[in-house]
This record gives structure tokens, sequence and C-alpha cells, in this order.
């Protein structure tokens, strides 16, 4: 049974003779303030298309009463003796910005969902533009089930020009990286325990250059957090996950060590969730250590002179008679002693571990983590932006700017160390929860307390609870995992010099 189907990009000649061969031609137009129609990508071929078909384009998007709104979407039956194709879509492209053009791309993605055809899409003109589009059209083509009778998943082949046939191969290589966490994290929390990760990861790496390392049981007696968290499970136990892109030869090219919150289900623990129905959604409470997963195993096909290591904190925050306790004092990987305060605030805990390792062993030039941390973050940016926090400021703005380009929005947010009095305790190091005084200021004081795991590194952090998961089917999105950070780690991985 297929859990998910990707579709596949084809380079092909931007002439009639191509174009035609497929079941489909998208067609990106603009309508000025004026009222005026206009097709911004390709307009040479686009004309001779019109004069081959015996169309006026204007015309049939006047008769539709078109607005040109960012993926709106209209459809002319055409037939010809020698052509394949059977119908042109025209598509919004609204102002026709990078951001436009990405999602007139998922809007046809979804048009096509399931569908065993071919579409030749006019969309986009310059390499960026077709890498933008091109990964849009195979995310909002993505389905996952679990279904067992009736369904067949299929998935179309998108054309694009061959001038940017390199900007096509890397969009293959991106959408399937996405399109991966998003089938990780779509997956049942039944299914989908600390193990099973482990197991994903072995085969991602099977016949590459990664390098998969397991801890478990005794081997993690100096992860404190991970231990906390996961030794309430019925299933088995928490997992430490390494996975290293390093080829020969790479000795001396820039390290960035990645950490990703795993906690494949996540009850609260003794501080149960409530309502119940904030539960269901937790088997994506995974999605930070799904994203990096996805990052890592895309390297040997991206190729950046950069070693990747990927730490995914693996555990599953359960409700027995083994789970921690408010006022639990835990010792983390390097030996930081932290009081813990409430237990579903469980996703700090196990990255503290990963950090900590991370620092004390791997040596990095920009340790990054990954989580799905705080409803604080969420209720600050929303589900449109990530919360970034880093004090390199540079190196904000280089992602800022990166996640503009690639879809995966982040912004800037403050490390306000007049909070950091917060995570002080009577018992312990540090108290994990920050909440006396009340600063009302969840995610900024999650940061800070993470940092102080990163000894004096070129860090971090990302909080993804908002963007990760989407409550609707829209846009690049499907309900449920969006693999939120797969873009934005790629494209800046492949930056670094």
């Amino acid at each position: 049974m297929s859990l998910s189907a990707v579709p596949t990009l084809k380079a092909q000649l931007l002439t009639v003779e191509s174009v035609i061969r497929a079941n489909s031609i998208a067609i990106g137009f603009l309508k000025n303030e004026e009222g005026n129609f206009s097709f911004p990508s390709n307009s040479a071929l686009i004309a001779k298309v019109e004069s081959y078909f015996g169309l006026n384009l204007v015309d049939e998007l006047a008769f539709f009463s078109a607005t040109g709104k960012t993926g709106e979407i209209f459809e002319i039956p055409i037939s010809a003796e020698s052509a394949k194709c059977d119908r042109i879509i025209l598509v919004g492209v609204g102002s026709n910005s990078l951001s436009d053009i990405r999602l007139a791309g998922a809007s046809l993605g979804r048009k096509f969902r399931g569908k065993e055809s071919s579409l030749f899409t006019l969309v986009a003109n310059s390499g960026a533009e077709i890498l933008a589009h091109a990964v849009s059209l195979i995310l909002g083509n993505y389905q996952w089930t679990k279904k067992t009778t009736g369904v067949k998943l299929k998935a179309p082949e998108f054309y694009l020009s061959s001038s940017h046939s390199a900007s096509i191969e890397r969009a293959q290589i991106i959408a399937r990286a996405v399109s991966r966490a998003r089938d990780l994290i779509h997956t049942p929390a039944n299914i989908k325990t600390p193990a099973w990760m482990a197991l994903q990861a072995k085969s991602f790496a099977r016949n590459s250059d990664l390098v998969v390392t397991v801890l478990s049981g005794k081997e993690l007696s100096e992860f404190g957090g991970l231990q906390a968290v996961g030794n309430s499970s019925p299933n088995p136990g928490p997992r430490f996950i390494q996975i290293s892109y390093a080829p020969r030869g790479s000795k001396n090219w820039p390290h960035v060590v990645l950490v990703g919150k795993g906690i494949t289900f996540d009850t609260g623990g003794i501080s149960l969730k409530r309502p119940y129905d904030t539960m269901i959604g937790m088997k994506s409470d995974m999605s930070g250590a799904a994203a990096i997963l996805s990052v890592v195993s895309a390297m040997p096909s991206v190729a950046p002179k950069v070693r990747v290591t990927a730490l995914l904190m693996c555990a599953e925050n359960a409700l027995s008679a083994t789970a921690q306790r408010p006022s639990d004092v835990i010792t983390h990987y390097g030996g930081t002693t932290v009081e813990v305060i409430n237990t579903d605030a469980e996703g700090r805990l196990v990255l503290a571990d990963g950090l900590a390792f991370a620092d004390l062993n791997l040596d990095p030039d920009y340790l990054v983590d990954v989580a799905t941390l705080t409803g604080a973050a969420t209720l600050g940016l929303g589900r449109q932006y990530g919360a970034m926090y880093t004090r390199n400021n540079a190196l904000a703005k280089k992602l800022h700017s990166l996640g503009e380009i690639s879809g995966d929005r982040v912004w800037h947010m403050p490390l306000i160390d007049d909070y950091a009095i917060a995570l002080e305790s009577f018992v312990a190091d540090y108290n994990h929860t920050a909440d006396k005084p009340k600063f009302s200021a969840g995610s900024v004081t999650a940061a800070l307390f993470l940092e102080k795991f990163t000894g004096e590194r070129n860090w971090v952090h990302l909080d993804i609870a908002g963007p990760a998961r989407s409550e609707t089917d829209s846009g690049e999105n499907p309900k449920g995992g969006t693999g939120f950070g797969v873009r934005l780690l790629i494209d800046w991985i492949s930056s670094i010099k």
C-alpha cells in the first residue's frame, strides 16, 4: 500500500511541439489596475500556443471575469488533431512576485492531486522562479493515506523549461525532502515510536554517504532529559539518533549540527494536556526531528561543501508509573541540573541534552535546533512564521531573507536577558519553565533556557510550533504536517562557504 506519491518534474524544450505533448498547459496571467490582462512569463511561446489552437486568451479571461488573484484558476477545453493536450489552465499570479509564482504552483499542484496526468507549466521564467514554482507544484500535490481499500495514490508529471534544468533537479530534491518530512509527521504515533524513527533514519541512509548511530537503554545514562521524558512510555524507550554527512575529504569543511525535538506523541505527562482534544495533533510534536532528518538525508544529493550532523532527540511523553514528576531534578548531558516544573514542557528537556552533546563533542561551527516548542510562539507570530532566536544578527538576517525566498518564513525574535531571572531555581541550576515572575513571554524564556546548553557556539533556535502544522488544506500545505524548515535549512546550508 502506498502512503504517499511524489510527482515527477521533467525538463522539456520550450517549443509548441513539446508543450502540446502534455495533457494540459498552465499559463500564468496578470490583471493590472486598469483591468488589462497580460501573460508575464513565456509570452512569445504563449502567443504561438494561442495561434496553434485558434484562441484569444485575453477574451477568455474577460469572459470568466477573472480577477487575477493569486491561485485563481480557469480551464479552457481545447483540441487539435496533432496535439495530446486537451485543456489550457489559466492561473492568476497576483503581482507576479516570487511568492505569488510559488503559490500559483501550489494551486496547480492541488488541482492535479491524485491524477495520472501531465502538465506543462508556463508560469515561471527565471531559474529562481522555476525553482520556487516547481517545488510548490509538488507540495500542493501532496497526499498521504493509510486506507487499505479503494485508494491508489497517483501522481502527475510536471514539465518545465529545460533552460533551467539545474533548478528543476534541485526542486525535485527539495520537494522530495519536504514530502519525506510530511510522511514522517503524518504517521500515527502507535506506529511512530522512537525505535521506528531510528529505523527510518537507517533506511534513509542506506546506499549513501550518511552514517547513523543510535543510542538506547543504558547508553543514554548521561542524557537525563531524554530519559526523564521517554522512560514513561510503554513502547520501546527513548532514542538518541545521530546521522552524519561527512564525505571523504570533508574534514576542513564548515560543520553544521542540527538538533531536532522528536516527541513522537505528547500527552503532557503527569501535567496532562487539557482539554483532551488538544492532544489529537500531538503526533506532529516530532516535526523538528522530521525536518532535520529530511534535510540531512538530502545532503548526498545536494552535495554542499559542508559537514552536517543531525541529532534526533526521540521520546514519547506518556503517562505511567515511571513518568517524571513536577519537582523532580534531572541532570542533563554535561552535568547541568534542572528542576522540572511542568512535565508538558518536555521538548526543551530533550533538546538541552542534544545541544549540550553537540557543544561538548561535535565542535560545530553552527548549532541549530528545530522544535515545535511553545504555544507562545504561535500566539505571537501566528502560523505563517517560525520564531527565530540567535545573538548573531547577520545570520538572522540571512535566514530571514532565505525564508522569504523558500517559503519557510522566520522572524527574528529577541533574547531578552532581563527575563533570565525566571530560570532561577532554589534546588537546581535552573528551572525549565521560567514561569515566575510571569513575564508572559514563554517562547523567549524557553529560548533563554536552551541557550544555557549551547556554550559559546554560533547558535540558532527555531520554534516552529505555528507553521509546522496546518489546520486546513490550503496554499502549499496539506491539513496536518507541513515539513516546515526543510526548504530553509537546505537553502541555508547550500549557501555556506
